[in-house]
């Protein structure tokens, strides 16, 4: 039996920072945070339908998830909010560990990303957030 979407996504993972499979199609990415779903987003890629394996998916990263279409996504590390997000959203997911939030890289406080959409529920107004406070932190 062929492997399903996200064994082939989870599998992919291996040594990279995002993993996307639908029907045999490959993803793979090694950019940090959600640089990766934002490039795909803003070049119209078709995602939809694809399963994603992330390192680490807050509710900023759900939410691409989710205006991307993606069907059904595991997480290394799962935070609360992400977990809300999925759910409400009716996307499948699994995870190894769960977290009740996402810090920075410095490790001294919250994620700009997570702190963007933290009062959204909204996936559409959530990428419009995520999109201006993406490019005001990465140009």
């Amino acid at each position: 039996m062929a492997a399903s979407d996200i064994e082939v996504a989870i599998a992919g993972l291996e040594g990279h920072a995002l993993s996307l499979a639908r029907n045999g199609e490959r993803l793979i990415s090694d950019k940090r945070g959600i640089s990766a779903m934002m490039e795909y987003i803003a070049v119209g890629e078709d995602l939809n339908g694809f399963a994603v394996a992330d390192i680490i998916v807050g509710k900023a990263a759900a939410m691409l998830f989710v205006k991307a279409g993606i069907k059904e996504v595991y997480a290394r590390t799962l935070s609360l909010g992400g977990k809300e997000t999925l759910e409400r959203y009716g996307i499948k997911y699994s995870y190894s560990h769960i977290t009740d939030r996402i810090i920075n890289r410095r490790g001294d406080g919250a994620c700009p990303m997570e702190s963007a959409v933290k009062d959204i529920d909204d996936a559409e107004e959530g990428y419009i957030a995520l999109k201006n406070a993406f490019f005001k932190i990465c140009g």
